[in-house]
């Protein structure tokens, strides 16, 4: 083995390069003051390694970005706990940054000769800032996306060169897909780069000068090995705990969030992300920024910011002297103090902003929609994921709701949204519309004219309203069972998948209410047209009332002789020149609750798929033996 060694030694020099590396000397001893800049060592590597695994998977376009992130969260072995660890490194290495920077001003250790070892440091502290904030983009996600839009405008208000600068940062004049290819090329190339080139001067210099230590020493001069290498072990091993905590601190506490990076929705320029806000360690600047409103920005993101820096750089020239020195101590200790007290601000006004904290769960559950709708059957379609959320009605429709149709309905008291509105209502409450509760309702003489149906439209004076007022309120025990048959069966035209299951048992009841609609007990259709009964009808079609089609149609023209023609009350063409086709679609789909859900797992999966289908075949196409008289 000796001889192997020797062999080897003779090619490669490697015991004079492990010589070098373990054996310099440590003045009064090893301690543990000395170990952030091993732990810093430690975090850039651990950058470099999952930062490479995580190229291995990444595609840097606006239209596989998000998606490749997706597969690397969900779907890759082992994904999420990389991700997590490259995501949570970055938030630990600004801190031992600072932290570095701290003991470095406090001892002195920047004053000559260690002038440009400083300086390399204020370099590399800059470079993983811009590395932070280039791959806060790259999951392409609204988080990013809207955050880095708000960072880089910072840009644009630089005087003379902000605008041309701007378009240089991102690629153009708008955000999209060069943004994120000039993000990447700088975060995977030229910062990484610039940053070993940098670390490498800063080690070289740091082993050039030695390590500053005060007088008097504790203890007499120590080796680098083994006692530092230990406690630089040992802080490492800590660091590496603490960032595994933050990755598995969801699953630790069933906070019910991912574990690892978190996720947003696709990057959609066409919604805004009001949830929108940088990493917690440029929460300063942003709450700095609103002490500058108006015409001022350029004095809080540039003048200030750039004096300061200037002072930082100086403070070496400065701490020449014992007073320069008590200066950068009280300055470093001033700017720490305030940074942490601004980010303290922006967290505690976050917490107390209502809207923002309702932004927060939207986006929450965006996030959660969109991974529910990657994950079904049909994936991500071709044109890219952020696709999904646009064609999702579940999503979609309560925002088209409480644009378009909350001025005068609401659904479930509200705008659709969740908002209370303080707008008189003036049309139906459309909860459930279609469905045998809210028929039930529709047709009971102490709720029609209410403003959950009637109460607030000319027709709580129609012959529909006198009609159930006057003759349903009087009906018999037996009328009132052909009524709720009458009920189950014009739902059943809805064809809703909450009613489904419900609607196989009651198959023959449903039939049997097809035949009393037409009859001269119910006179369903003395006002209305149901299939091909009904001569001259006065009121909506009742034929496929509530589904999708049905609903489509009247949306788009509720004075179509089908359904109001001149006797709309106030209810606009939506089709005309308001809504588009898929639009309306959304719209409908939303009104129906007919939207993709995660199905449930095993056998009752596949029985109630196998129910559903039964009874949508049946109640379309009724076997002969069912029509038979009720007995």
């Amino acid at each position: 083995m000796k001889a192997l060694l020797d062999w080897l030694d003779q090619r490669t020099g490697y015991r004079r390069i492990v010589r070098y590396s373990l054996y310099e000397n440590i003045p009064g001893g090893a301690r543990w003051r000395y170990v952030w800049g091993s732990t810093l060592v430690f975090t850039l590597t651990i950058q470099f390694i999952t930062g490479l695994f995580l190229w291995m998977a990444y595609s840097p376009s606006s239209q596989t970005a998000w998606e490749s992130v997706y597969f690397i969260q969900h779907e890759m072995t082992g994904g999420w706990l990389l991700r997590g660890i490259h995501h949570f490194t970055a938030s630990v290495m600004n801190v031992l940054l600072v932290l570095h920077l701290m003991q470095v001003v406090i001892d002195g250790a920047y004053r000559a000769p260690r002038e440009f070892n400083f300086w390399f440091g204020i370099g590399l502290l800059l470079l993983v800032l811009a590395l932070s904030l280039t791959g806060y983009l790259l999951p392409w996600d609204q988080k990013g996306y809207w955050a880095t839009k708000v960072a880089t405008n910072i840009a644009a208000i630089v005087p003379v060169v902000g605008p041309t600068m701007q378009k240089l940062i991102i690629g153009g004049s708008d955000y999209g897909h060069h943004t994120l290819t000039r993000f990447f090329a700088l975060h995977a190339g030229v910062l990484p780069a610039t940053v070993i080139l940098l670390l490498v001067w800063h080690i070289f210099l740091f082993r050039r000068h030695g390590i500053t230590a005060k007088d008097p020493k504790r203890k007499p001069d120590e080796y680098f090995w083994p006692d530092q290498v230990l406690k630089d072990a040992v802080a490492c091993l800590a660091v590496m705990a603490t960032i595994l905590f933050l990755v598995l601190r969801p699953w630790l506490f069933n906070t019910g969030e991912d574990v690892g990076a978190e996720l947003a929705a696709p990057a959609d320029p066409s919604e805004t992300y009001s949830a929108a806000r940088p990493e917690w360690y440029f929460l300063f600047l942003f709450e700095f920024l609103k002490f500058f409103p108006g015409g001022y920005e350029v004095w809080g993101a540039v003048v200030i910011p750039g004096f300061i820096m200037g002072v930082i750089f100086l403070m070496p020239i400065i701490g020449r002297w014992h007073l320069g020195h008590v200066f950068n101590v009280g300055l470093s200790v001033s700017l720490l103090v305030g940074v942490a007290l601004l980010t303290y601000l922006a967290m505690t006004q976050d917490e107390r902003d209502p809207a923002y904290q309702i932004a927060v769960q939207e986006a929450k559950r965006n996030a959660a929609r969109v991974r529910e709708l990657a994950q079904a059957p049909t994936g991500i379609p071709p044109a890219g994921a952020v696709n999904l959320l646009r064609d999702d009605p579940k999503t979609q429709g309560p925002k088209l709701f409480s644009k378009h149709c909350a001025s005068c309905h609401r659904y479930a008291g509200h705008d659709g949204t969740g908002n209370k509105l303080k707008e008189e209502q003036t049309a139906s409450d459309l909860k459930g519309f279609g469905g045998r509760e809210w028929l039930t309702g529709l047709l009971d003489a102490t709720r029609i004219a209410s403003l959950q149906y009637y109460g607030g439209t000319k027709f709580k004076d129609g012959r529909m309203a006198r009609f159930v007022v006057r003759d349903v309120a009087k009906y018999a025990p037996e009328e009132k069972e052909k009524l709720r048959k009458v009920i189950l069966a014009l739902s059943a035209e809805a064809d809703l998948k909450s009613q489904r299951a419900a609607e196989e048992r009651d198959i023959p009841a449903i039939n049997q209410g097809r035949k009393l609609m037409a009859s001269e007990e119910m006179r369903c259709t003395e006002c209305h047209r149901f299939h091909d009964q009904g001569e001259d009808p006065t009121g909506p079609e009742l034929t496929g009332y509530g589904s999708r089609d049905w609903l489509i149609e009247f949306i788009s023209d509720p004075g179509h002789e089908r359904f109001y023609g001149k006797r709309n009350d106030r209810m606009p063409a939506f089709g005309k020149d308001r809504l588009d086709a898929h639009a309306i679609g959304l719209l409908a789909d939303w009104l129906r609750n007919d939207w993709y859900e995660a199905p449930a797992s095993g056998t009752a999966a596949r029985q109630a798929s196998l129910l559903n289908q039964n009874a949508k075949r049946e109640i379309r196409n009724p076997k002969p033996e069912t029509n038979s008289t009720p007995q």
